[in-house]
């Protein structure tokens, strides 16, 4: 079995990755995007589709999400995790189950230069995505959205030093709403997750302190699983900062 014909009795399994970062649009405002790449062969030739490749039957899961983003995009993301497996019959010529894993990426992260095919698209309005991909990318959304408001995933996509209204934008691009900026305040202070600094940014407003994550917080909750290994997705019965 070689990396390129990967099978088990006609299945074949491929990884792919829902990765996301965040980009200002033309008004300023933080923005959830992802890297999409444009198919150079049928099926759905010159559609954009999610990152991915076929399965190496020598390679851990995760090892193989890491390669073929790498491959197709450049990018190397601060968080990587398995979403779920996508292999309902019909979804593509054959039958492919997909691995899909989801990924962040801290703000500013760039293509490489000589990347080809590969562009930028705001995650809640991306163009018309080949085989399944937008089906996918909308439950990467939602599942971002669920685990935002449980653990401290929002540090994927943040500068080890960030202030308070740098969290808030993260959280207020994610959640697609504005959040009442003293009660935010006052959640994220009481959480545990943050450390205050003694630095501060300095501009043309007043001084806002600078803050780090609690490391000693996992990014999210994994549950029994050990901390280098995927988990799967959990949803909270309730949503809070």
């Amino acid at each position: 079995m070689t990396r390129t014909d990967s099978a088990v009795d006609g299945i074949r399994v491929a990884v792919s990755t829902v990765i996301f970062s965040l980009r200002r649009d033309a008004d300023g405002r933080l923005a959830v995007v992802l890297p999409l790449v444009r198919r150079t062969r049928d099926p759905h030739e010159g559609r954009w589709a999610l990152p991915g490749g076929w399965l190496d039957s020598t390679e851990e899961l995760e090892t193989a999400a890491s390669r073929t983003l790498a491959e197709t995009t450049g990018l190397a993301p601060s968080y990587l995790e398995q979403l779920y497996a996508f292999g309902d019959i019909g979804r593509s010529p054959g039958r492919v189950v997909s691995i899909v894993y989801w990924a962040l990426l801290r703000e500013g992260a760039q293509l490489p230069a000589d990347a080809e095919n590969v562009a930028w698209f705001d995650a809640s309005r991306p163009p018309e995505l080949a085989f399944d991909h937008r089906h996918i990318v909308e439950y990467a959304l939602w599942r971002l959205r669920n685990k935002v408001g449980y653990s401290r995933i929002a540090h994927g996509l943040l500068p080890d030093l960030f202030t308070l209204s740098d969290l808030r934008e993260v959280y207020e691009a994610i959640l697609e709403r504005e959040l009442d900026p003293a009660n935010f305040r006052r959640q994220v202070e009481n959480s545990g997750t943050l450390i205050p600094t003694e630095r501060f940014r300095t501009g043309s407003h007043r001084p806002a302190r600078l803050y780090r994550y609690n490391h000693d917080v996992e990014l999210a909750d994994r549950g029994p699983l050990p901390t280098d290994t995927p988990a799967p997705p959990v949803l909270p019965e309730e949503v809070t900062i």
